[in-house]
């Protein structure tokens, strides 16, 4: 495999640059991403047309990853309870060296082709699960491993890399490959890498999340209501859908508790 995020960076002495300089560079490496994502769209679409199908049947989506790959899937997952009023396992982020390493590395963990798959037996995944391996390389072990053992038991698999090929794709029932280009800072894929992989999250995650009838026109109507900012929010949600003031539209949404079922309620 052609180990694209490990090639030497196109800006040479970034040591000797102004501050300016390094932005712009940075910048200009930025921009490359979203055209990068574009091109994958159809290997996101099959993955989250696969992940959708799954999930209406009861499944659960797992992500798992070392360092900010890793970082970058408990993030997803911890906010798709908030934002879409699911549970708190329908969507689980695994990182290699257990929660500990969300905040400090943990040395070696990645290296681990067989703790993926006893970490995951924590949450009993199944044959209706699926599970997504966020490696940028495409070849760090714990992934590696735990996609080739949740393939034997029947778990759809898929990942999202920045190379192309390698042992996670291979390991992948619905790969999906953005090619970034080689970092600003040689080998530092929690640059353009990360920003890639927390772009097809989002898209993964959102995508799924309306298949499964979390959303209603473009509002988060099953949203947690857990701060001022997300109840007034909602408030106004349920004023537009009923054409109704302020008063009575807090009133129901205190009443019934989401967007969604205060608003079926009162129809």
């Amino acid at each position: 495999m052609k180990r694209v995020t490990e090639q030497e960076s196109k800006y040479k002495d970034i040591d000797k640059m102004s501050v300016i300089e390094v932005l712009k560079g940075i910048n200009e490496e930025d921009k490359l991403v979203p055209l990068a994502v574009e091109k994958a769209l159809p290997q996101i679409e099959k993955l989250a047309t696969a992940v959708a199908e799954r999930m209406k049947n009861g499944g659960r989506l797992f992500y798992i990853g070392a360092g900010t790959s890793g970082r970058l899937g408990v993030v997803d997952a911890s906010e798709c309870p908030p934002t879409f009023g699911v549970p708190f396992d329908w969507v689980v982020g695994i990182i290699a060296g257990g929660d500990s390493a969300i905040r400090k590395a943990v040395e070696f963990a990645e290296d681990d082709d067989k703790q993926a798959w006893i970490d995951l037996q924590e949450y009993d995944i199944n044959e209706k699960d699926s599970l997504v391996g966020l490696a940028a390389s495409g070849t760090t072990p714990y992934v590696v491993g735990g996609l080739l053992e949740a393939r034997k038991h029947g778990v759809l698999t898929g990942c999202i890399i920045c190379n192309e090929g390698g042992p996670v794709v291979a390991a992948s029932d619905y790969p999906v490959e953005v090619v970034v280009g080689p970092e600003f800072l040689t080998g530092s894929t929690r640059m353009k890498s990360g920003t890639a992989q927390k772009l097809v999250l989002n898209m993964l995650s959102t995508t799924v999340m309306i298949q499964l009838g979390r959303v209603k026109g473009n509002k988060m109507v099953d949203m947690q209501l857990t701060n001022h900012k997300l109840v007034d929010r909602g408030t106004h949600m349920v004023m537009e859908e009923l054409n109704i003031g302020e008063e009575q539209a807090a009133e129901l949404l205190t009443k019934y508790g989401s967007v969604r079922k205060a608003v079926e309620a009162s129809r």
